[in-house]
């Protein structure tokens, strides 16, 4: 009875804390699509997170370039506003999802990243601006 105890309670615990972690993050992966609906909205900020040599070689239209591997980067990223929906994007994703992670820590709670990047995106037929 003793063991059965223990063993509901581990499994309890371990449940609680999985859930709260899954809950508490401000960063959703999105679809092509669910990006596409994200844009027509007001007041959304849009960024790409390559190098402006990749940048200059075609971005979603709209986009504001922050190089995440600026020397500036963690700067740069603040004078976003924390208020606004932040949509970031990079090649693949790689990027992209590090830089979530550091607007999160930063105190933004409305982070999206672009699964599969810009990649995906022209792999779908989207439009990019050159």
């Amino acid at each position: 009875m003793k063991r059965i105890s223990i063993l509901l309670i581990t499994v309890l615990a371990l449940t609680s804390f999985s859930c709260k972690e899954k809950d508490t993050t401000n960063i959703k992966v999105i679809t092509t699509q669910e990006m596409q609906s994200l844009l027509k909205m007001d007041q959304v900020q849009l960024v790409d997170v390559r190098t402006p040599k990749e940048f200059k070689s075609g971005y979603i239209a709209n986009a504001q370039n922050i190089d995440f591997l600026s020397p500036t980067f963690d700067q740069d990223i603040l004078k976003l506003d924390k208020e606004k929906p932040v949509l970031l994007y990079c090649h693949s994703g790689g990027r992209s999802a590090k830089c979530a992670k550091k607007l999160e820590d930063a105190g933004f709670t409305k982070i999206y990243d672009l699964q599969g990047g810009i990649s995906r995106w022209k792999h779908q037929g989207l439009t990019v601006t050159e």
